[in-house]
C-alpha cells in the first residue's frame, strides 16, 4: 500500500530510540522527509546516519534539542519553521508511589509529556490549516484510560494528551488537517528491556521466558500475552499520519494488545 507520504516533512519528537525511532523508520521507508529529534547530538547523528544509509532517496534531518527548554524550542522553530506531520512522541515515565511524588515531579511530567506537544502543535498547526493539510498525532498509552496505579503522575499526563488532541481536532473542521492520539500497550522499547533485565537478573531466564512471566504476572489482561514491538506501533502511526487516513479525526486509537477490558 502506498501511504502517499513521499516528500511530506515529518517531525518525530524523541525519535532516537524506541517507538519514536520505529515511527521515523517507517515514515522514511514510505518516502517522508524525516526530522530526528533527541537531546543528545551523538544519538541524533547516529540515527540520521543509519536512516540515510537505509533510505538514501529521502531527506533525513537531525534536530538535537531538549524540547522542554523554551530556548531550544525557539531554535527548533528557526531551523524547522513548518512541517506536514507532527508526531508528539517525546515523553518520560517512571513507576512511583503516589505519596512519594512531589509537586515538582507532577509539574515536570506535565511540562514534558503535555506542554511540549502543546507548544509544538500551537506553532505548527496554523501553517497546516493554511495549506489545508497536516497531521498531528500524540503518542499516549493505555494508562490514559486504564491507570494501573503504578505511576499516577504519568497516567494523568496521558489522559491530558487525549483531551488536548480532541480539543485541537475541533479547530480542523472541514479541512484536511487531523489531530489524533495513538495509545500503545506495553511495548519492548530499550527502557522496557532494561526493566526486564533488572527484574529477572540472576534468574537465568531467556528473553522469551522473561516476557512470558512479565505478561502473565504484570499484564494479565493482555489478549496477545506478549510485548508489542516498536515496529508494529511505527507502522500503525505512519498509516494514521498518511494522507489516505483522513477519516481519523479526534480519535483515541488503541493498539494495546487487547489490554483494555471494555468494548469502547
Amino acid at each position: 500500500m502506498d501511504l502517499q507520504l513521499t516528500n511530506k516533512r515529518a517531525l518525530i519528537t524523541g525519535s532516537t530510540k524506541g517507538i519514536g525511532k520505529a515511527i521515523a523508520t517507517t515514515m522514511a521507508q514510505e518516502g517522508a522527509n524525516v526530522i530526528i529529534n533527541g537531546r543528545s547530538q551523538a544519538a541524533v547523528d547516529s540515527v540520521v546516519a543509519e536512516l540515510h544509509t537505509k533510505f538514501p532517496k529521502v531527506e533525513i534531518t537531525g534536530a538535537a534539542y531538549d524540547l522542554s527548554d523554551d530556548q531550544a524550542l525557539a531554535e527548533l522553530y528557526q531551523q524547522i519553521p513548518t512541517v506536514d506531520v507532527l508526531i508528539n512522541n517525546m515523553g518520560i515515565f517512571k513507576p512511583m508511589d503516589y505519596f512519594d511524588i512531589t509537586d515538582e515531579d507532577w509539574q515536570r511530567f506535565i511540562d514534558i509529556n503535555v506542554m511540549v506537544g502543546n507548544k509544538l502543535a500551537r506553532h505548527y498547526m496554523p501553517t497546516m490549516l493554511k495549506q489545508n493539510f497536516g497531521r498531528i498525532i500524540f503518542i499516549a498509552s493505555e494508562e490514559a484510560i486504564m491507570p494501573s496505579g503504578e505511576m499516577p503522575q504519568y497516567s494523568l499526563t496521558k489522559t491530558m494528551n487525549l483531551s488536548l488532541a480532541k480539543s485541537l481536532s475541533k479547530l480542523t473542521k472541514a479541512t484536511n488537517v487531523t489531530v489524533n492520539t495513538v495509545m500503545p500497550g506495553s511495548t519492548l522499547t530499550e527502557g522496557v528491556q532494561q526493566m526486564l533485565d533488572d527484574m529477572y537478573a540472576g534468574q537465568g531466564l531467556t528473553q522469551t521466558q522473561k516476557e512470558t512471566d512479565f505478561m502473565k504476572n504484570h499484564r494479565p489482561l493482555s489478549q496477545i500475552q506478549r510485548l508489542i514491538r516498536p515496529e508494529e506501533i511505527g507502522d500503525f502511526v505512519a498509516y494514521v499520519a498518511s494522507p489516505i487516513a483522513g477519516a481519523f479525526s479526534g480519535e483515541a486509537l488503541r493498539m494495546d494488545g487487547g489490554m483494555v477490558p471494555t468494548i469502547f
